[in-house]
């Protein structure tokens, strides 16, 4: 019996050996598993925190694009506001010459009481007038021998006559004129109506 109990005490002894390696494995592999997934979790957080920087890199590019675009856009109107301010100065200072030679034709003529030149000086400034409204594109609209074209011109009197057909303008009572082929000012007319 002694022998038995001695059998049984090693079997038992077997059997907890074996659950205690069983066991101690166990805990190894718990062990393991747990360095992995706190090593996931370093790698994962490392990939967290740096989708993060980029993502506020790309907000902070986002946000200086933003900036610049609004100074572009300011400094686009800023520009344009001085276009639309200055846009005359050109013709302006062809027209002050065409005022200064009048102006001095004026004088002059006031002295010395030369009607004819005065005319005469009058005539040069009309034509350098002229000069500058072609210069710039400016022209005027034909009226004589034409249809009448309410794109064109403007009837202020209709009247019947013999001489022209339904529709011809008989008289200009005022030039119209085109700048770049846009109607500026239409030609106040006189039309026939039968």
């Amino acid at each position: 019996m002694a022998e038995k109990m001695k059998k049984k005490s090693d079997e038992i002894l077997d059997e907890l050996e074996k659950e205690g390696k069983k066991e101690a494995n166990s805990k190894d592999e718990k062990i393991m598993d747990a360095e992995e997934v706190n090593g996931e979790a370093e790698t994962l957080t490392d990939k967290i925190d740096k989708i993060e920087a980029e993502v506020e890199e790309w907000k902070q590019a986002y946000l200086r694009k933003q900036a610049d675009f609004q100074n572009f856009t300011k400094r686009k109107e800023k520009e344009a506001e001085e276009l639309r301010k200055y846009a005359s100065e050109k013709v302006m200072s062809k027209v002050i010459e065409a005022v200064d030679n009048l102006e001095r034709g004026v004088a002059a003529s006031s002295e010395t009481k030369d009607f004819d030149s005065l005319v005469k000086g009058v005539e040069m400034t009309l034509s350098q007038m002229h000069g500058i409204m072609n210069e710039e594109g400016v022209e005027a609209i034909k009226t004589e021998g034409q249809k009448f074209d309410p794109n064109l011109h403007m009837a202020v009197i209709a009247e019947d006559s013999p001489e022209h057909e339904d529709d011809d303008i008989i008289l200009e009572l005022q030039k119209g004129y085109k700048l770049k082929g846009k109607v500026i000012r239409p030609s106040m007319v006189k039309v026939c109506k039968k």
